[in-house]
């Protein structure tokens, strides 16, 4: 198990390195000048603006510039903004709004999504499960943002049940009606994907001598189907969780939370170099950690499985 972990982590780095270049040189790739944004639409003095690039470091190449970046990217300096702001005071600021948001939806996708496969598979061809492909369907139908404004006219403008816009970000009582729209689309997938491995397992020669030993239905099905069931559940949950925090740009846009998100579109817009790369290199990150999460748990889920 050491030597798999230590393995994993050495492969980390690559892909690490590999990542956060790709993401740098397409945010300078992107066009426009962004020291010369910061006037606006007034015409920049070249004499500042030639000071300004100095200062900032974008008269190098951009090789360089990648490699100053990444030398103080490991040291834990994420570097400035055009705004003279330290990126990691952006990221501790929209960070846990993010996590917030995100485990929210992790968590509904986990209990809906698991529940409604569980009982889909146990009842194949019946109508619990035609209703369930159907909604599953429907869910994966309607893009995101079709979904939110649904929601919030619905349930924000119609019944008041909650606010159509984010008042304050730190109130995870606001954070439920985003955190519904975020996850409803992996809902949908963990629910399905779910269904069909309990509807194959449950025909499968462990279970019959589970249920031939006597053994009582909750423990053959919470025991024996259950776990076996969900190693593809968490591959694709392993894999979901940095994709939650990545893809809130457009939820959190609509519903105007100001998580990573938030700060990470308007980065976008302002082509601030450092500010980008500093959280697509702390979501790179958590991609990695969850990849090797997963890994560990097939182990604990199916004993066959071992790490040499």
């Amino acid at each position: 198990m050491g030597r798999f972990v230590a393995r994993r982590l050495l492969q980390m780095i690559p892909v690490f390195f590999g990542t956060t270049a790709l993401i740098f040189y397409m945010v300078h790739a992107l066009p426009g000048d962004p020291v010369a944004a910061m006037w606006g639409d007034k015409a920049p003095d070249p004499v500042q603006l030639a000071a300004l690039r100095h200062q900032l470091g974008f008269d190098k190449p951009l090789v360089q510039q990648y490699l100053d970046y990444m030398g103080k990217l490991l040291t834990g300096d994420f570097g400035t903004g055009l705004d003279g702001r330290p990126v990691i005071d952006k990221i501790t600021e929209a960070l846990p709004v993010t996590i917030r948001l995100a485990l929210f939806a992790f968590a509904i996708e986990i209990v809906l999504g698991v529940g409604i496969g569980l009982f889909a598979g146990l009842r194949r061809g019946k109508l619990f499960d035609k209703g369930a492909l159907v909604f599953t369907l429907l869910l994966i139908s309607i893009p995101v943002p079709v979904l939110g404004f649904i929601f919030q006219t619905v349930f924000g403008n119609n019944l008041k049940w909650v606010t159509p816009t984010v008042q304050d970000s730190n109130d995870i009582t606001q954070l439920v009606l985003p955190a519904v729209v975020l996850g409803s689309l992996s809902l949908a997938y963990v629910a399905r994907l779910t269904r069909t491995s309990i509807a194959e397992n449950i025909k499968a020669d462990y279970v019959r001598t589970a249920v031939a030993k006597g053994l009582p239905r909750r423990k053959v099905i919470g025991t024996h189907l259950l776990r076996n069931s969900m190693i593809p559940v968490v591959t694709f949950l392993g894999t979901d969780l940095g994709a939650l925090m990545g893809g809130a740009i457009v939820t959190e846009g609509i519903f105007n939370v100001k998580g990573v998100g938030n700060a990470l579109f308007h980065a976008i817009n302002l082509k601030e170099g450092a500010t980008v790369s500093g959280f697509v290199a702390f979501l790179v990150l958590v991609y990695l950690a969850a990849g090797l999460i997963v890994d560990l748990l097939y182990a604990v889920l199916d004993p066959r499985i071992r790490y040499a």
